[in-house]
């Protein structure tokens, strides 16, 4: 398996288990992973948010764990990474707002590399104009984003994840096992047991 340079954007409120168990799972199989935030450096950390699916109308939120950064925001250059992810949660709110984020959304995009997004994350993709024409899930509250934004939006279970060419996405994290093995093989790594 060729080792693969990914660039993984959270910031503050992001939802806990989307930012803590991607950046772990690919970070296990090899692949190279920085953690970004606007605004923040190498050692900065990030507060997540616990969202759970309690039978409430929405999901419920708890403070979750303070996760650190390993790379800079304003040192990253785009063609040096062969991938992004975009973690959900809360943070895709203010993080679609940043005119850098957006710029880099759109590089991977038009350049066609592996793009992962789950939950809000797609938030930013439908800013960044790169949903057009495209399947795609989202957290549900998202999915009249997606279509006001030229996508399909796939209703499919929590669980579940769709794959549109380089584009991966999940409702929620109770996904990241279809999310996670979809996002790999699009990333051509293979796992022999």
């Amino acid at each position: 398996m060729a080792q693969k340079n990914i660039l993984f954007l959270t910031g503050d409120y992001a939802e806990d288990y989307e930012t803590m168990v991607p950046f772990q799972m690919l970070l296990m199989v090899g692949h190279h992973v920085h953690a970004v935030c606007p605004d923040k450096s190498a050692g900065d950390k990030v507060i997540t948010a616990i969202h759970d699916f309690e039978g409430d109308q929405t999901y419920s939120e708890k403070r979750g764990h303070n996760f650190i950064l390993n790379a800079s925001f304003s040192d990253v250059k785009p063609d040096k990474y062969d991938a992004l992810v975009i973690a959900g949660g809360r943070a895709p709110e203010y993080l679609r707002l940043d005119a850098r984020v957006i710029e880099l959304v759109k590089h991977f995009a038009h350049a066609d590399k592996p793009i992962a997004a789950i939950c809000h994350g797609i938030q930013i993709l439908t800013v960044a104009d790169v949903v057009r024409g495209r399947t795609l899930t989202a957290y549900p509250a998202v999915g009249p984003e997606v279509t006001i934004a030229g996508g399909h939006y796939a209703a499919v279970n929590v669980d579940e994840a769709v794959t549109d060419g380089n584009l991966v996405t999940a409702p929620a994290w109770p996904a990241h096992p279809q999310w996670i093995a979809a996002f790999l093989k699009v990333l051509g790594t293979e796992i022999k047991l």
